[in-house]
């Protein structure tokens, strides 16, 4: 799921992915020599007269590429929001291949100032500061049907989305969207997490990710094969997976983690580490998001879930 930003003066037109899974703004930009630039819009500071350079670097690794860059500050326009002094990172390096075949150009963090890298305002923070926003929080709807109908509201609660009640969940940490989960059940049998964890609310990945020491008893619990590999025929009457967040039921019927593509099932699970001074994270991604608007509240520390019909 990505959308498009300008930057600069005229603007520059880039597609990003909104991630709410880091804090970072970067775009490609025409230092950059690797392959994936070649086939993506790059930023020529010489270009926009608004553009304020440093000499200061910035360097990301994500759960799949990674970049290096410098950072400079210029004007960023997001939906119909003027954000002026803006600091973001022009890529130098983005090694791999990942952001080569990647559809999108680069990324906007969402996340918190705290996991930002060198220490760079994330955009949403000076939507906040600038007063651009009505209040202090966006909102996410990820349709089931790719880009038609998802969209960003930055600074809104769309309430024709939340008709089933919102469900408030405190944060645990204000570095990702973090939560402390209570627990996770697979066919009314606990298969995890019995003495809580801690997961994130993660709209840059696509599937859910649970730790590397889980995976395989997932897979069993929902009989797949080592792979997650399950018969087609029999996906439709797998049972739900049901996350227990401040006391609440969160479900993710078959019909949202059951991938299939070319023939072949699959379940979207993913196993990954990631180690905080809590424990291992759990990811909740856009296999979950698709079932729940998703209210990210700055103003009190808190994620809003509204069950989509």
């Amino acid at each position: 799921y990505y959308g498009t930003i300008s930057i600069g003066t005229p603007g520059q037109d880039f597609t990003v992915i909104f991630d709410t899974g880091s804090s970072n703004l970067w775009v490609p930009s025409i230092y950059c020599t690797s392959q994936a630039c070649s086939n993506h819009n790059r930023f020529n500071p010489a270009a926009s007269s608004t553009f304020v350079g440093t000499n200061d670097s910035v360097s990301i690794a994500y759960g799949t590429g990674s970049m290096t860059g410098v950072l400079g500050y210029d004007t960023v326009t997001v939906a119909d929001i003027e954000v002026t002094n803006q600091i973001f990172g022009l890529t130098e390096t983005e090694p791999g291949d990942f952001f080569y075949y990647s559809p999108f150009d680069g990324i906007l963090g969402l996340a918190f100032p705290s996991i930002a890298s060198s220490g760079a305002t994330p955009v949403f923070d000076n939507m906040m500061a600038e007063n651009l926003v009505p209040r202090d929080l966006f909102s996410v709807y990820l349709s089931n049907s790719g880009a038609s109908g998802s969209f960003v509201l930055f600074g809104a609660i769309d309430y024709s989305y939340t008709t089933n009640g919102i469900s408030w969940i405190p944060l645990s940490a204000e570095t990702y969207w973090q939560i402390t989960m209570d627990s996770v059940y697979i066919g009314g049998q606990p298969v995890a997490c019995s003495q809580s964890c801690q997961a994130i609310v993660d709209t840059g990945t696509s599937l859910l990710v649970v730790p590397n020491s889980i995976l395989g008893t997932i897979f069993a619990s929902l009989g797949a094969n080592s792979d997650g590999q399950v018969s087609c025929g029999a996906a439709s009457s797998l049972p739900s997976i049901v996350y227990y967040i401040n006391n609440q039921a969160f479900s993710v019927p078959p019909s949202a983690y059951v991938i299939e593509s070319n023939g072949y099932c699959a379940l979207g699970f993913q196993g990954m580490d990631v180690p905080t001074e809590a424990g291992e994270l759990w990811i909740l991604g856009d296999v979950f998001i698709r079932q729940y608007y998703t209210i990210f509240d700055r103003a009190n520390n808190r994620v809003g879930l509204s069950p989509l019909n």
